[in-house]
């Protein structure tokens, strides 16, 4: 009996600790990971990654999404850098608040050294507007990004002003209304933004053209522009993305609890210099 019960014991230690270990082992495998794929480039790596989780007690799915913790922690890593070093961002995001979209976009596009965002599966809506602050994006070849038109709760902005504009407004109730002039703050603020992101890096009226097209509802919000589309949109696409990036994607499961989905080496680098990367990782 006694066995039994030390047996049992030592069960219900192990069913405690061991989700532990093995997540303490986890974050040790992606920070190495990032510390290879900082050495090989010497850059600092920021990995922004989010993924759909489940509860651990009631199992319902939890979506994540780009959020001000979010952007208070890229905007600490993109401080902590030196501005000769390189940034490189692996991007994985269905989207998010646009406030926190814009803040990473703006401090990775005041950044001085060249910046690099690689997509691995997708970037969409708020993903791709931080991509778009980048001066290359890398993308797998089937990865995707998305359009950048605003949406107020269920609807699309745009829509809302199409579906107002099709009848007297003698016949529109004034909720309608209101969220009208909402959509076309919405439209306006986010087209300006996009419009003064692309103006860096092509001339103003292609800029202004391509900002039109991606905010204004010439797509579904969720439809996929590819490789091929974005270069032919004009954006500075190319593809050939890092194994490293595959592998340190392939760490990030859909795990049972939440975790945090901004990680970077959390020291400041004074040089070019980045940490050595250990032997078992070359």
């Amino acid at each position: 009996m006694d066995f039994l019960t030390q047996l049992i014991w030592f069960v219900i230690l192990a069913s405690l600790f061991t989700p532990l270990i093995q997540k303490r082992l986890l974050e040790g495998a992606r920070l190495r990971m990032l510390q290879a794929l900082e050495q090989k480039r010497s850059s600092r790596v920021i990995a922004l990654i989010h993924r759909q989780e489940s509860m651990s007690l009631l199992g319902m799915p939890v979506f994540r999404y780009i959020d001000i913790d979010d952007s208070e922690d890229v905007l600490r890593a993109v401080r902590m850098t030196p501005d000769d070093m390189p940034i490189d961002m692996v991007l994985h995001t269905p989207g998010g608040l646009v406030i926190a979209a814009e803040q990473i976009a703006m401090a990775l596009c005041r950044h001085p050294a060249k910046v690099t965002v690689f997509v691995p599966h997708y970037a969409l809506s708020g993903g791709t507007l931080i991509a778009l602050a980048a001066d290359e994006i890398v993308m797998d070849e089937d990865a995707v990004l998305g359009p950048l038109d605003p949406q107020l709760g269920e609807y699309p902005a745009a829509s809302v002003l199409r579906a107002v504009a099709c009848k007297p407004v003698a016949e529109i109730d004034d909720r309608t209304l209101i969220l009208a002039d909402v959509a076309e703050k919405a439209l306006r603020q986010v087209r300006s933004f996009v419009e003064c992101l692309l103006a860096k890096k092509m001339d103003a009226e292609k800029a202004a053209q391509l900002a039109e097209m991606l905010t204004d509802g010439h797509w579904t919000h969720d439809y996929p522009i590819t490789l091929e589309e974005a270069r032919e949109l004009g954006l500075h696409v190319s593809n050939g993305l890092p194994d490293l990036v595959h592998r340190l994607m392939a760490l990030y499961p859909q795990p049972a609890q939440r975790r945090p989905s901004v990680q970077y080496i959390p020291v400041p680098y004074g040089d070019r210099n980045v940490p050595p990367v250990p032997k078992s990782e070359q």
